[in-house]
């Protein structure tokens, strides 16, 4: 698919969705919005639709009749991993919208949402580029981890590691600022939007997974090394530390 800052200006999306008044109702909406859109009703037929023609979003139900949404977000994340995966749900509570977010969606959206707020999001996840694009550093150098931002590839002990575009965008930031303290705020202006609407728990969620996936590859490099840390400082945000371990 296309880099986010080569897209085509009239962006695929797939909708899965069983329920025929919101799924009508998106597919019309988003229509008009200029998205080329496909409506599939069911998990399976959405994971076809996706594999026949990978689009560059997918609005996922969590709810559909024939699978677990978030089996279905784990296997999309799995086979895509450059999409752009939103959830739709209508379960509010916590623990359902960490489950959604740690199978791979980059947001969710509690039903019943604008029309209005999801498109602000999409756009929002589209324009979406490298942190640091227009720094005259593109490789930041924290311990034996290398972050290139122009390449858009991460090192460390020599080992590529495998991160989702949220979590390289949010290392990303951290790296470029290694040793300092970046707000809630900041990371979630330059790695998500300046206007983000709603709850910041996404920003935990993939924090988490990106620690996750840097403590693996940390352990696979050849010799083993130390993940780089980063603390979280409670109340504010994040640092990632220089000295790493």
């Amino acid at each position: 698919m296309p880099a986010p800052h080569d897209r085509s200006p009239f962006p695929s999306l797939l909708v899965i969705e069983d329920d025929d008044t919101i799924g009508r109702h998106l597919d019309t909406g988003l229509r008009a919005h200029g998205y080329a859109t496909t409506w599939c009703r069911t998990g399976n037929g959405g994971l076809q639709a996706a594999r026949a023609a990978p689009p560059d979003i997918i609005l996922l139900d969590l709810g559909l009749p024939d699978a677990e949404g978030v089996d279905i977000a784990r296997e999309l994340r799995s086979r895509h991993p450059d999409l752009v995966l939103v959830i739709l749900t209508a379960r509010n509570e916590e623990i359902d919208i960490i489950a959604g977010l740690d199978a791979g969606a980059d947001d969710y959206l509690v039903k019943p949402f604008a029309l209005s707020v999801l498109v602000a999001r999409l756009r929002a996840h589209l324009r979406r580029l490298p942190p640091g694009h227009d720094d005259q550093e593109t490789a930041y150098h924290v311990g034996p981890l290398v972050v290139d931002t122009r390449a858009r590839t991460c090192l460390l002990g020599g080992e590529e590691v495998a991160l989702r575009p949220k979590e390289f965008d949010l290392l990303a930031v951290l790296a470029q600022h290694a040793g300092t303290a970046v707000s809630r705020e900041d990371l979630m202006a330059r790695v998500w939007d300046e206007n983000w609407f709603g709850p910041t728990k996404v920003l935990d969620v993939t924090l988490a997974s990106l620690r996750r996936r840097l403590a693996r590859t940390a352990a696979q490099a050849v010799p083993p090394t130390d993940p780089p840390g980063i603390s979280t400082l409670r109340g504010f945000g994040y640092r990632l530390e220089p000295d790493h371990g």
